[in-house]
């Protein structure tokens, strides 16, 4: 029997196991794993090398339409599906769901189309979107929102912060009833918006308008009180919800006592809030507004407890954020070279570094095993977002998405290594031990010794089946 492709004497990884075999791969698809696999069209020498899952990353933004009174505040998108994509293929992904907007006043259906057209003959990845419902009008929720749930749209995000994007606790309740009727998972951004405001007109009348007042403008207490009670809507609704961006321990109590009452509570946290701290928006001369996400940063404290969530399992997903803003007019200079906090873009890139940082900094340096690495990073994903098994693991049947990784490469990370099209990143200087060599995608090499090998527009979109959050158990609602 001949493959297309045989990739040998790796090591193979999966959520559960960790094992030495061969991979056959035909049609795109891993036809046979076995100690030994003889005939291939192509074979791959993987000795001394891991061979993982295609990275899946589950929350990047890509090519959103600029618009007022969003996290981007007006700026510019610096990355779309191509440059995007690329990026996450170079990092060791080979499946991204970005986020499509529905911007107020108009259809959800309409931003949908749009963002198919944005990622037409772009992406090298395969990919899915995550629908953002800003605008739940009783056509949005009785008509449009249940067709594309049934078309393959099965996560739907929703935001308590933002002034063109926050929902009132009974419209997110008005979603998340619809997310229940149709069996979709729910994501939210947890910050209280009030808090942020209250807080933000003190520090500007005080002149605190740096990039750090950013940050003390939304501290830890702010996500726990929103965490709180994005999980108590989600209880009294009936539906399963994903605490977006946890940035540390408060609000992973807020979800563990959840979970003890029984309820089904998912938590994701990024890399920004394992590396970084409040520490990064001082920087002098407007530097720290490249450090500027939300929620933001925190401090040692908040790391220790991200990794105990990491550890403990707590943390179910690890995904990027990226937010793709230049530090120019354009991105996060766009109100000026001296705006206040409240003027700057939220967000920062990560799309390329997620997965080398987690390996570098979790397993390498003993936190977690190889399997927790894959659960985090492409497994728990795929079942989360209704692409298993067809996505995030390898086995017989499976897209032969795969990542080829050299645990023992060094990397210092800079920004000239990397193939976003951001002008920077915030972990320049950081040293990293293990990377991504050679990236496979449906049985095609698309990555190979740092050259891209793959077109754009090779990347195909993906239809999402039910959340496994669904189908763990029946949730209860009140109603």
């Amino acid at each position: 029997m001949t493959f297309d492709l045989v990739i040998r004497g790796g090591t193979i990884v999966t959520a559960s196991d960790v094992t030495k075999a061969d991979l056959g791969i035909r049609d795109g698809r891993i036809a046979a794993i076995a100690e030994h696999i003889a005939d291939g069209e192509r074979v791959i020498d993987a000795t001394g090398r891991l061979v993982l899952p295609g990275g899946i990353d589950a929350h990047c933004h890509l090519d959103q339409p600029q618009a007022p009174g969003l996290a981007s505040k007006g700026a510019k998108m610096a990355d779309g599906f191509r440059s995007g994509s690329i990026s996450a293929a170079f990092g060791g992904t080979t499946t991204i769901v970005p986020f499509c907007v529905q911007h107020r006043g108009t259809s959800l259906t309409a931003a949908v189309d749009d963002y198919h057209r944005r990622a037409e003959g772009q992406s090298v990845t395969d990919y899915a979107f995550h629908l953002i419902v800003s605008d739940p009008t009783p056509a949005v929720l009785g008509q449009e929102l249940p067709a594309l749930i049934r078309r393959g749209h099965t996560s739907l995000k929703v935001y308590m912060t933002y002034d063109a994007m926050q929902l009132s606790d009974r419209q997110i309740l008005d979603v998340f009833e619809t997310a229940r009727e149709e069996k979709a998972v729910m994501l939210i951004h947890a910050e209280n918006h009030e808090m942020i405001g209250w807080l933000a007109d003190r520090l500007e009348k005080q002149g605190r308008t740096k990039p750090v007042a950013h940050a003390t403008s939304r501290p830890l207490a702010v996500e726990r009180e929103a965490t709180h009670r994005a999980v108590t809507l989600a209880e009294i609704a009936g539906v399963p919800l994903v605490i977006v961006h946890v940035s540390g321990g408060d609000p992973l109590e807020e979800i563990r006592r959840a979970r003890a009452r029984g309820h089904v509570v998912i938590a994701e946290t990024c890399p920004q809030y394992l590396l970084l701290t409040e520490a990064d928006l001082e920087m002098p001369d407007m530097l720290g507004a490249k450090a500027m996400c939300s929620p933001p940063p925190r401090d040692t404290a908040a790391q220790a407890a991200l990794w105990q969530g990491i550890e403990d399992g707590t943390i179910d997903i690890f995904n990027s954020d990226h937010a793709p803003y230049c530090f120019d007019q354009d991105g996060k200079l766009k109100a000026g070279p001296a705006a206040s906090f409240r003027a700057i873009a939220n967000g920062i890139p990560g799309l390329e570094t997620r997965l080398p940082i987690l390996f570098s900094e979790g397993v390498v340096k003993g936190r977690i095993d190889l399997p927790r690495f894959v659960a985090l990073t492409a497994t728990n994903n795929a079942k989360l977002y209704g692409l298993h098994p067809q996505k995030g693991t390898i086995a017989v049947g499976a897209d032969a998405d795969l990542a080829i990784w050299d645990p023992e490469k060094r990397v210092t990370i800079t920004n000239d290594i990397l193939h976003h099209n951001v002008d920077y990143t915030p972990f320049e200087g950081l040293e990293i031990q293990g990377w991504p060599e050679t990236m496979v995608s449906r049985g095609e090499v698309i990555v190979e010794n740092r050259e891209l090998k793959a077109a754009p527009g090779r990347g195909r979109f993906l239809t999402q089946k039910t959340s496994s959050a669904w189908k763990t158990r029946e949730i209860n609602a009140w109603i």
